[in-house]
């Protein structure tokens, strides 16, 4: 069976993680995050995710496409070459989220970065974990890092965008109602994978 590259992605404390660890685990899964991932990418993340340090957007987005690069080349083209599956905690939608459609970067710039960096790789299958902005505030935790502490407004427009790229590409996407309980999301998300690609 040809390896899989599955993105989970959504707003803050929407579930994702718990759901790509999980996935992960049940398909022998290599698993990984964004940003993070290598050790250069884990410095960055420390320095995007401080709430204290202020980070110009552009800069923004070139540290996080930094972080990509360096994934998909030290773990992601590696993994999947040797035939084994990946599942990734946000991928390159996520700068599209939340440096172009929240932050006002220009899309096309955004998807131009972020496809250099990851040498024009893309999810097989990417899993929107939908909730709505105010019920993901609620969910959060007391130390908020620097995306988390954006207004309500920020947040809606992450998801807005996030939902328009699932509109229009429905034939990679799919979007699960992270308003139900852990078990329900569990199992939609296992049968879209199931439905998607054919894997158990």
């Amino acid at each position: 069976m040809e390896a899989k590259f599955i993105a989970f992605e959504g707003g803050d404390a929407s579930g994702k993680t718990t759901q790509a660890e999980r996935v992960s685990q049940k398909l022998n899964a290599v698993f990984t995050r964004e940003p993070g991932g290598t050790s250069v990418g884990e410095s960055l993340r420390s320095i995007l995710l401080d709430p204290k340090e202020p980070v110009a957007l552009r800069a923004e987005a070139l540290l996080m496409a930094a972080s990509r690069a360096q994934l998909v080349q030290d773990v992601i083209q590696p993994t999947l070459a040797e035939g084994q599956h990946v599942v990734t905690d946000r991928f390159l939608a996520s700068s599209l989220a939340y440096q172009g459609y929240a932050s006002g970067l220009e899309i096309d710039q955004v998807l131009y970065l972020s496809l250099f960096a990851t040498d024009n790789l893309t999810p097989d299958l990417t899993i929107l974990i939908d909730l709505p902005v105010e019920e993901s505030m609620k969910r959060r935790g007391n130390t908020p890092d620097r995306f988390e502490q954006e207004n309500i407004d920020f947040h809606q427009r992450v998801r807005n965008g996030y939902l328009k790229m699932a509109e229009t590409q429905s034939d990679t996407w799919i979007v699960i109602d992270g308003t139900k309980n852990q078990e329900t999301v569990a199992t939609n998300v296992d049968q879209a994978i199931l439905s998607s690609l054919q894997l158990a």
